[in-house]
């Protein structure tokens, strides 16, 4: 029998909301996994609503789940109705939208605070030994949910990822480990049942980054 993965979304597009690549990877490779996938998102309103021509903010609002349903077909729920007892894993994709919607990140830092029906879907995850697996910036979520824990959201050393040395230093700070991996790898914290990868941290093609994001959720689905 398949694994039944929640996959939870954070809005539609890089800079404001989850991202399409990523997502769609996600997707692809929980299908081709032979997962059940179930889509959430929280009902609330953006951050700010970012024209991705000009990549700058314009005064309009959009809704979250809203937003979401375009990368889910339609087919999404509240996060408020996860039922962890009905589910093996939950994946986390990135997009700046991880860090302005699903938390504060992209505001204060390692000092955000995490929207409590996100935190509450990981804990509960967490709680009943259910893995979590997170993407690009995503992995900062579990860092500030679960100190001491392990991530990766890429190498510092690779000139491609011009901000995870910060966003690694900012996650020590927590508490947490940064495990450098390459675009292509992931880290698995078997402790704490956490896969990240860092995807679209690192500017690399699309087809490395997409196989990246498949070892992340074969990972998760070994260990669900």
């Amino acid at each position: 029998m398949g694994k039944r993965v929640a996959v939870v979304l954070a809005g539609c597009g890089v800079f404001d909301g989850s991202e399409i690549h990523e997502t769609s990877a996600v997707l692809v490779h929980l299908s081709r996994g032979g997962a059940t996938v179930k889509m959430f998102a929280p009902n609330i309103e953006q951050m700010h609503v970012v024209d991705h021509l000009k990549g700058a903010p314009t005064e309009e609002k959009r809704n979250v789940l809203v937003e979401s349903a375009r990368l889910a077909r339609g087919k999404i729920q509240d996060l408020s109705q996860l039922d962890v007892k009905e589910l093996d894993a939950v994946i986390f994709p990135g997009g700046f939208g991880v860090a302005k919607n699903l938390c504060t990140w992209a505001v204060q830092g390692k000092d955000c605070s995490v929207n409590e029906q996100v935190k509450a879907a990981l804990q509960a995850f967490h709680g009943a030994g259910k893995p979590v697996g997170l993407c690009c910036i995503s992995p900062v979520l579990a860092a500030k949910v679960f100190p001491g824990c392990e991530v990766t959201v890429g190498h510092d050393a690779d000139a491609r990822a011009p901000d995870v040395p910060g966003t690694a230093e900012a996650i020590a700070q927590l508490g947490c480990k940064h495990v450098c991996k390459n675009v292509s790898e992931t880290h698995v914290d078997q402790k704490n049942k956490i896969v990240t990868t860092c995807a679209f941290m690192c500017e690399a093609p699309l087809h490395e980054i997409f196989d990246g994001i498949g070892a992340m959720v074969q990972d998760v689905l070994k260990l669900a």
